[in-house]
């Protein structure tokens, strides 16, 4: 896991977990041992780097993750589950897949990147269908325009704070900006995206990548929660950043702007979120 980075997650019902994974799910719940939300990022972060630091490094846990993250609404308990095991693999496997051999045998030995391979390859035939659907998405150093898309700007939860003297930023806790809605009500959004784009835009719409993230929201339960976390890049911005960014209204007003002949207005609205990443992009290289 990587500290300066956002997450998109879903929190199914826990109707959505079949037996017996529904009960583990409840006794988690209950037990005070689990994680808590403000420290899970944390758990996460210290469980990662721990493995990396290991000799040799280990890229990929050898057992999945107990943990989840957890909501509850009017009584009704929502489970987004870490699958850090599943998460470390995909991520080793897009490392792997993009990056130099030579660079690659720097940074795992080639037999521990080997072996990691052929147990994802043994997990994937053993699980078959649907064994490589995550609840978490993750990106780092900025956040995917797509991402914007199934949330309202009303739905903004800003939470201003900072770290104690001499905590790492990074892993600081207290300082938070999350959007939440409906699984109904992203889906339904990102429709209405997807159908403003190939109106208006054709095939050039392609680098929002609406349509992804439409896909990856239809496989789960239709009573679930979706959540946009700015994670660690709250610590990458000021407070007068974090309270200027309006990234969710800015694109939902390019969008309507685009549907309704205002060109102009979806231009500056959609060129003020896509230069705001930008910039944070560029501190990944001043690193």
């Amino acid at each position: 896991m990587l500290p300066y980075a956002a997450y998109l997650r879903v929190y199914e019902p826990l109707t959505a977990f079949a037996e017996p994974e529904r009960k583990v799910w409840a006794d988690y719940a209950d037990s005070r041992d689990r994680p808590r939300r403000a420290n899970a990022l944390n758990a996460e972060h210290g469980e990662s780097v721990m493995r990396l630091l290991g000799m040799p490094p280990q890229p990929v846990p050898a057992q999945e993750s107990p943990n989840a993250y957890l909501r509850r609404v009017e009584d009704r308990l929502y489970v987004c589950p870490w699958q850090t095991r599943l998460r470390s693999w995909l991520a080793f496997s897009r490392l792997r897949g993009t990056t130099p051999v030579k660079v690659m045998d720097h940074l795992v030995p080639k037999a521990v990147a080997e072996q990691t391979a052929d147990d994802f390859d043994r997990y994937k035939r053993r699980a078959g269908s649907g064994a490589l659907r995550t609840h978490i998405r993750t990106t780092s150093w900025h956040v995917p325009a797509s991402w914007f898309v199934p949330f309202d700007g009303n739905e903004r939860w800003l939470v201003l704070g900072s770290a104690n003297p001499g905590q790492d930023v990074t892993t600081a806790t207290g300082r938070n900006l999350i959007y939440v809605t409906s699984m109904a009500q992203a889906r339904r959004r990102a429709a209405r995206a997807l159908s403003v784009l190939r109106r208006h835009l054709g095939d050039t719409s392609a680098p929002l990548d609406v349509e992804d993230v439409a896909r990856w929201l239809e496989e789960f339960h239709p009573h679930s929660l979706v959540e946009l976390d700015y994670g660690g890049l709250v610590h990458l911005m000021d407070d007068d950043a974090l309270q200027a960014d309006q990234s969710v209204a800015e694109l939902s007003a390019a969008l309507t702007g685009l549907d309704t002949g205002q060109e102009e207005l979806a231009y500056a609205m959609y060129q003020r979120v896509i230069l705001r990443w930008k910039s944070m992009q560029l501190l990944e290289s001043a690193n």
